[in-house]
């Protein structure tokens, strides 16, 4: 069901596309926004994930240049029953992370500095679970060709007066047609990318709860990021808003209409429903200080004792990082 639902809405999204098409040229402008819709659609397939990656200016990390990020991803994959994803990190100091790619097979997760910088290796481990989930359930390729054509239809609506604007123009609907295809095709392109995202962050909170092994360390991350976020403003994520929807919480400085335009769920509730989880016992519980973490490491040692999670030891924090 959720699958028909998805496919539904994308179906919807091609449909705005092609009917921005038809306000701004008519019929032969609704067949050019089709097989442009077509061709996003088969190049975002092969090659949106790079293009996400691009943007936010992620670069590629092994276990040398960051050995316990790149751990944790690595024993969280093989508890999950995936494959190893390729691994980026994001110099931005604002918390947050996202997964992108078409399938498991090809997958990428991405974190920035600022997550591992402010995160416990507990918290950071949740929230790669989670994103992980995102992979799992196949929502990377969705959420990604999602976010191509809402830039693709915010692109079109912004620039709707150059191409409508012309008395030779075969736009039927005329001046409305032109603010139709400005305001409310972006608007509409906005509410879809909310349908897709929100049920699927539910998803994704629970299923990586149940990865990393204990719901609570996800609930503090998200709280530990959602707090972050309203400080931290994320450049790229500001210059490109089509990508919000991909981020573990928004990451976008406008949050205060989260409750009614945001792409994702209320925060609170996303914790709260965790919180649910761990009383029910619906997860295993974290193992005691002293066992072993999920990235293989004491799960119970201080954490000053820990390498730093971006690969610089105790005696080199004064070196860059493999962002550099």
């Amino acid at each position: 069901m959720n699958m028909i639902r998805t496919a539904m809405l994308l179906a919807l999204m091609t449909a705005l596309f092609m009917g921005v098409g038809y306000m701004l040229g008519g019929a032969g402008g609704m067949m050019i926004a089709f097989v442009i819709a077509a061709g996003m659609n088969l190049f975002s397939y092969w090659n949106a994930d790079k293009m996400v990656l691009r943007m936010h200016h992620a670069v590629e990390v092994d276990e040398r240049s960051a050995p316990e990020y790149y751990g944790i991803v690595r024993s969280l994959a093989a508890k999950a029953g995936l494959p190893m994803p390729r691994v980026y990190l994001i110099q931005n100091p604002q918390p947050n992370a996202f997964a992108t790619g078409r399938n498991p097979q090809n997958a990428a997760v991405a974190a920035t500095t600022g997550l591992l910088e402010r995160l416990s290796p507990e918290e950071v481990a949740g929230v790669m679970a989670h994103e992980l989930a995102h992979v799992q359930n196949r929502d990377t390729l969705t959420m990604t060709i999602t976010a191509t054509l809402a830039g693709a239809i915010s692109m079109l609506g912004n620039f709707a007066l150059f191409f409508g604007g012309g008395r030779s123009n075969n736009n039927p609907f005329g001046f409305i047609g032109i603010l139709v295809a400005m305001i409310v095709a972006p608007f509409a392109a906005m509410l879809v990318q909310m349908a897709i995202s929100r049920t699927r962050e539910y998803s994704a909170d629970k299923r990586g709860a149940e990865i990393c092994g204990n719901p609570l360390w996800l609930a503090s991350a998200l709280n530990k990021i959602a707090r972050s976020a309203k400080q931290v403003v994320n450049p790229d994520a500001e210059r490109n808003p089509a990508t919000a929807h991909m981020f573990i919480i928004n990451p976008l400085s406008g949050q205060r209409m989260d409750s009614l335009f945001s792409t994702h769920p209320d925060t609170d509730n996303r914790i709260a429903a965790l919180q649910a989880m761990a009383a029910a016992g619906a997860s295993p519980a974290a193992q005691p200080p002293g066992g072993q973490g999920p990235w293989g490491t004491r799960a119970g040692r201080p954490r000053q004792q820990a390498p730093a999670p971006w690969g610089r030891a105790g005696a080199d924090r004064g070196r860059k990082g493999p962002w550099s």
